[in-house]
This record gives structure tokens, C-alpha cells and sequence, in this order.
């Protein structure tokens, strides 16, 4: 008896699911509705994550580099539209007020 095989023959592409597009970004996203938008949402793996610091809009504190991090814009917007938030405040978006309070050690920029 000779070993199953898990892999397609020949040269056969993946099936591209609706919503799941890499093309913009490079990467699978899907679409998520928020304060009336369509916002498309990216999990970025934290190997992928090397070299640069974002500051998430969230809680108003640097996510370093090689951390997992989620990326979101909206659904129309353009690369300027991009914001990098950590996975829980993303999560937690819904429950948080409209003004991030900053602690008095916190960076002003």
C-alpha cells in the first residue's frame, strides 16, 4: 500500500476566497464592519513584523518590532489609512471611550 498524498497534482491554484484578496497588501484579510465602515483587517505574524515600531491608536502605546500586531484600514482608503493596533485593543475597540487617556510618563507624540 503506497502513502496517501495530501497534495493536489499537477499545477493547480489555490482557490481565492471573496474577501480574502492578498493583492492590496500582500497577505490574507477579511472585511470587518466598525462605527458604520467597512474596515479591512490584516493579522501580521510576528516574524513578518521585523524592523519598525508603530504606535497602536488604541491604548496610545508603541507595539515593537518582531510582535504580532493586527493592521487595519478602511475598506476605500489608501495606504496613508493604515493603523496598527495590538490584537486586544482591536478587540476591545467597541468597549473603549472616545479619549485615550495618557498617564504622565507617557510620550507626548
Amino acid at each position: 500500500m503506497s502513502p496517501r498524498r495530501n497534495r493536489p497534482k499537477g499545477g493547480e491554484k489555490p482557490i481565492e476566497r471573496a474577501g480574502e484578496s492578498g493583492d492590496r497588501y500582500g497577505g490574507f484579510q477579511r472585511t470587518e464592519s466598525w462605527q458604520g465602515e467597512e474596515w479591512c483587517v490584516r493579522h501580521v505574524a510576528g516574524a513578518s513584523a521585523a524592523g519598525k515600531r508603530y504606535r497602536c491608536p488604541g491604548c496610545d502605546q508603541e507595539i515593537p518590532p518582531v510582535v504580532a500586531h493586527v493592521v487595519a484600514w478602511p475598506e476605500f482608503g489608501g495606504v496613508d489609512d493604515r493603523r496598527h493596533w495590538h490584537q486586544a485593543c482591536w478587540n476591545a475597540k467597541d468597549r473603549r471611550t472616545t479619549r485615550v487617556q495618557r498617564s504622565r510618563n507617557a510620550p507626548r507624540y
